[in-house]
């Protein structure tokens, strides 16, 4: 526990330079409720650790290196959030270029040529013959998982499981075409 006149001397400079303090940080985090815990922080350390300091330090230089070491945290922690949210927009824009250009480049008379509807004729024919049976009842007939469940007396998880595999084989065979076809024909 302090002396009293550890105390007096705390609340001399306390009532001297608290305000100055806030200034300072101010001017640097620009948010008062931040600046004023960071002063706040500051003298509590320095209470807390004045027994420890050396007798030549001086209380203010010491009190006012840690709030500097608080703004530059600060700081330090809001460029790294700032980059961050740089690079996210960055990709959001990449993103939405690419999106752009996919659908610039997208042809709907080549989406519905002979040959997209090849492959994916080849394709179906490759899948086992119930799987083709409920994917062409689900794609072409336009029956919900249930009906082709009450249909084919299967479970509807059986049912997912037939159009799943059937649309995953055909993604893999049109891969070099746009994606968007997939989503056009299907």
């Amino acid at each position: 526990m302090g002396s009293f006149s550890d105390i007096k001397h705390f609340n001399t400079l306390f009532n001297e330079y608290y305000k100055r303090f806030i200034l300072f940080a101010i001017g640097y985090v620009k948010e008062v409720e931040t600046a004023e815990d960071f002063v706040s922080e500051a003298f509590t350390a320095y209470w807390e650790n004045r027994e420890n300091l050396l007798p030549d330090t001086n209380p203010q230089a010491y009190i006012l290196a840690i709030i500097k070491n608080k703004c530059l945290n600060h700081l330090q922690h809001q460029q790294v959030h700032f980059r961050v949210t740089a690079e996210l927009k960055e990709h959001a824009e990449w993103l939405r270029q690419t999106k752009i250009s996919t659908l610039e480049a997208c042809d709907p008379d080549h989406l519905f040529s002979e040959e997209i509807q090849e492959i994916i004729d080849n394709t179906l024919k490759k899948l086992p013959l119930k799987t083709r049976q409920i994917f062409f009842l689900s794609r072409q007939q336009g029956l919900t998982y249930k009906e082709i469940a009450e249909t084919t007396q299967l479970n509807q998880k059986t049912v997912e499981f037939h159009v799943s595999k059937a649309l995953s084989l055909l993604r893999l065979s049109l891969k070099d075409f746009m994606t968007i076809g997939l989503f056009f024909l299907f």
